[in-house]
């Protein structure tokens, strides 16, 4: 006796569905594996607010941080109040966490910076890696100057007051295919406790004692030493600004032409804005990017006594101002996070959401940091940096991982990955009678040079005029080489400089031919970035596994029916209307 045709429909329906819930919930299975193994973000834990507070510095990058971890229920206030007021505010137990460019106990004159008494240990952790930069609005005639070089005395001078028009022989020597403008230098400094400042006094010290001693007495500071706050003198013609943020918008107003400050390399890309070449050992003229930031800090003495929280993973940068490497930068270093080691200054709470933060900080982070500004930090600062994390009270358990972190320094057999494939930089950098065009920091337009034959001559930009008033301007390609220090090149853009007259009585400039402006610079929003990784061998397996399930999952039930009224169309009229009657 055959079965009815409503019986083998019910029983059809019924393995459809059995096959389609399983299929459901090996699928939720899989993809429930999935996500655990491809999310590398912090757990989640009821986190709490934490507060911290200091470098302006790496105020860009702490920002773009906070902002992306929010994501996962965590909120981290920051204050970029100076890396002095932050230690300050660690020290008087008012912050979870500072951000500082340099550590405790640097002797400033005659003040002092003690660290935190003993009843509130604390640890030094790594987090951010960059230049100081010295970004400037300068103008020839209506044409913004985006690449202008400094040597280190020259640079001195100016922040000490010996330099004070654009057009000194000293810095046209540095750039040699510029006709600057008579117009005033504008020394722009900070107003508050700076990281930056005490960095740069620090290399004034270091490289140019005798200069920065001289300025010093006549500032009445003594005795002369590294300090956090810069010194005014009156007759110096100085502006002072708080924080980066107000160096970098000083400089960046319409109305500053003249003006140079020195901020971290992210705030000349945020504002458009060119920052100058500074002259290093092998005599190349280079900028912090990423590359050449890795490259100097290949120099640094990190100090590595464990013994001594008061110094552990410090810096001395000695070695990276005089690095000989073409592509080193001099005024690279360092930032750090201050975090607490005891109970006394922070709940365990605080202290697991501070732990996965700067969990988040030393690894995920450092994928962005290229895009703002910084370089990321090398391996050995990661892995120094996560033990400093286990010490902060109910941190949780990292498990650091090299493949997990996507770092762009690490690589499998513990080299620099990013100082390694750094390129050198081009002929028309290094000092001598050419220069490149490229524009640098923020500002993306060439500037129009005159390598050689900026005297006239029946020449090239190559230097070979004759003088006789009737050549052309040239090709604007140095000897053959690269003419620009980015990827695209200056020889595509102008290759002469309008005419331009210039009052040194009053400094105005002015085209005398009506030439080309250059346009107002844009304005950068904060660029992020994210690894485009889809992860290791095993991630993307299960990527495949569940995107066949899916498929599985959506012609499965289709193809069961089919099959099931081929059988019944098979079976004739016997499964017809009528069968099973008895006849």
């Amino acid at each position: 006796m055959r079965t009815p045709a409503r019986e083998i429909d019910t029983m059809t329906s019924t393995a459809t569905r059995t096959l389609r819930h399983r299929l459901v919930a090996a699928l939720t299975v899989l993809l429930a594996v999935l996500a655990s193994t491809l999310v590398v973000a912090p757990p989640a834990h009821a986190y709490v607010t934490i507060s911290g507070a200091g470098s302006s510095w790496s105020a860009n990058a702490i920002d773009a941080w906070r902002k992306n971890v929010a994501q996962y229920g965590m909120v981290v206030n920051y204050a970029p109040t100076g890396s002095s007021d932050g230690r300050n505010q660690y020290r008087q137990g008012t912050v979870q966490f500072a951000a500082s460019d340099i550590p405790y106990g640097i002797r400033d004159g005659v003040g002092a910076d003690p660290p935190p008494s003993q009843a509130h240990p604390f640890a030094y952790l790594p987090v951010t890696a960059g230049g100081t930069t010295f970004m400037y609005n300068l103008k020839i005639g209506a044409r913004r100057v985006t690449n202008l070089r400094l040597s280190g005395e020259n640079i001195v001078k100016i922040f000490t007051g010996q330099l004070s028009r654009w057009n000194d022989p000293a810095i046209a020597r540095d750039n040699p295919g510029l006709r600057l403008p008579a117009i005033k230098i504008v020394p722009v400094v900070r107003s508050d406790g700076s990281g930056s400042t005490a960095q740069l006094t620090q290399w004034m010290i270091s490289q140019y004692r005798s200069l920065w001693n001289t300025y010093c007495n006549r500032a009445h500071r003594t005795p002369c030493t590294q300090t956090s706050f810069y010194p005014i003198v009156a007759s110096a013609g100085m502006v002072a600004q708080a924080q980066d943020l107000g160096v970098a918008g000083y400089v960046s107003q319409g109305q500053a032409n003249g003006a140079i400050g020195y901020v971290q390399y992210s705030y000349a890309i945020q504002a458009g804005f060119p920052v100058a070449k500074m002259l290093n050992s092998a005599g190349y003229y280079t900028e912090p990017t990423a590359g050449h930031v890795a490259v100097s800090l290949l120099k640094a003495r990190i100090n590595t006594n464990k013994a001594d929280p008061n110094v552990y993973l410090t810096q001395d940068l000695t070695q990276v101002y005089i690095d000989k490497d073409p592509r080193a930068y001099p005024l690279s270093g360092y930032s750090y996070f201050i975090v607490p080691t005891s109970q006394a200054t922070v709940s365990t709470q605080q202290g697991g959401t501070l732990g996965d933060f700067g969990n988040y900080a030393l690894c995920q982070g450092q994928t962005q940091v290229d895009a703002l500004g910084y370089s990321a930090l090398p391996i050995n600062l990661v892995k120094a940096g996560q033990q400093q994390l286990a010490k902060i009270p109910g941190a949780k358990g990292t498990n650091f991982t090299i493949a997990k972190c996507h770092n762009p320094t690490f690589s499998t057999n513990g080299t620099n990955t990013l100082a390694v494939k750094d390129p050198k930089p081009p002929a028309c950098d290094k000092q001598g009678s050419t220069q490149c065009a490229t524009g640098t920091g923020g500002a993306h337009q060439d500037t129009p040079i005159s390598n050689g034959g900026a005297s006239g001559g029946n020449g090239n930009s190559n230097g070979n005029g004759n003088g006789n008033g009737n050549g052309t301007s040239g090709n604007n390609n140095v000897g053959g080489g690269p003419t620009s220090s980015r990827s695209h090149s200056a020889s595509a853009g102008p290759t002469k400089s309008a005419p331009v007259a210039c009052n040194p009585d009053t400094g105005g400039c002015a085209p005398t031919d009506g030439g080309p402006q250059s346009g107002d610079p844009n304005v950068n929003a904060n660029p992020t970035s994210a690894s485009a990784s889809l992860g290791d061998g095993m991630e993307v397996a299960l990527m495949a596994v569940a995107a066949a399930l899916l498929l599985g999952l959506a012609l499965g039930p289709p193809l069961i029916a089919q099959l099931g009224a081929r059988r019944r169309a098979r079976g004739g009229g016997q499964w017809g209307p009528g069968a099973g009657s008895g006849r």
